[in-house]
């Protein structure tokens, strides 16, 4: 069977299709469009992906081999569920294995937004450090604030047991409440967006990416926001209005924000990169040898379940 990467994996996960024809990508920027997709998975059996690759149904259409795609990722926006079904294409992800390191990632940018890591960082590199000052690149405090989730699901509740460590209370927005056995042991509770955001000194963002959640911080939310929070965002750039948030920072309607997606990614808003008051990363929340090897692994296992007829496909989405 022909195997089709998108990127290079070299971790080790993929060693279950030894015995395959396995074929890793490499792009110059950014990853493939839609002809470049095609062109490389034309004659493939299974396509192993990344969130910004495009499998659209005009993509199945042109390769009509493929019989399993497999997210090397939670989240699946980029794949047409409908026709994959519509094909007999399985499509699978990578659940439950990144959620610690995402959570870890979030909470990293909460504290470098909230303590002014990177500015300070570059002032004592800048030779300017010196002498200790009261009043020097004063934070927030993160004990007895409030920190609202927005998606209370696996990484949301990770993130919400951290911040009880930090003396956090927490509240939550979802579309319906999360089990009570989880409310009860974070002690969190269920409000409306709104009342979220005018209520939490953070506003961490775990929600997937669907109609409703595009743009969901968008000026009208940005404004509702306290003056002194900070948001922060590892579940998907475009569930922020990046152009009103650059607006909202540089305007300090909010305090801070810290990002490990972007609304156009790879592409960043350029007003966010003349800010000091935004922490930046280039979407590093499953980043650990670890997990990243775990989720090649599970790509591997859910490829190797559909060449084999298998009848429980593992991680399967669609």
């Amino acid at each position: 069977m022909r195997i089709v990467v998108t990127r290079p994996l070299p971790f080790g996960g993929l060693h279950l299709l030894n015995g395959h024809e396995l074929v890793q990508h490499q792009f110059s920027a950014g990853g493939p469009d839609e002809e470049q997709l095609i062109d490389i998975a034309r004659g493939a059996d299974a396509l192993i992906t990344l969130l910004s690759d495009p499998v659209t149904d005009r993509v199945l259409c042109a390769c009509p081999r493929i019989k399993v795609v497999a997210q090397y990722a939670v989240g699946y926006d980029n794949i047409d569920l409908a026709a994959a079904r519509a094909r007999g294409v399985v499509v699978t992800n990578t659940p439950g294995v990144l959620t610690e390191a995402t959570a870890d990632m979030a909470f990293a940018l909460l504290l470098a937004a909230a303590r002014n890591v990177v500015p300070a960082d570059r002032y004592v590199r800048a030779g300017a450090f010196s002498r200790w000052e009261a009043d020097l690149m004063l934070g927030a405090d993160l004990s007895g604030s409030i920190i609202g989730i927005v998606g209370l699901g696996r990484i949301g509740a990770a993130v919400a047991r951290r911040a009880i460590g930090f003396g956090m209370r927490v509240c939550y927005h979802n579309r319906s409440p999360a089990n009570l056995s989880v409310e009860r042991q974070l002690g969190a509770q269920l409000v409306s967006m709104d009342t979220l955001l005018e209520t939490s000194d953070v506003v961490s963002l775990h929600c997937s990416l669907n109609a409703s959640s595009r743009r969901l911080i968008g000026r009208e939310a940005l404004a509702r926001m306290k003056p002194s929070s900070i948001l922060v965002n590892t579940a998907r750039g475009a569930v922020v209005d990046e152009g009103a948030l650059v607006d909202a920072l540089r305007n300090r309607t909010i305090r801070a924000a810290g990002l490990d997606v972007f609304e156009h990614e790879p592409s960043v808003h350029p007003g966010l990169l003349d800010l000091d008051n935004v922490v930046l990363a280039p979407h590093l929340g499953s980043a650990t040898n670890a997990t990243r090897s775990r989720m090649a692994q599970m790509c591997a296992e859910a490829v190797q379940a559909v060449f084999s007829g298998a009848r429980n496909i593992p991680y399967r989405v669609a």
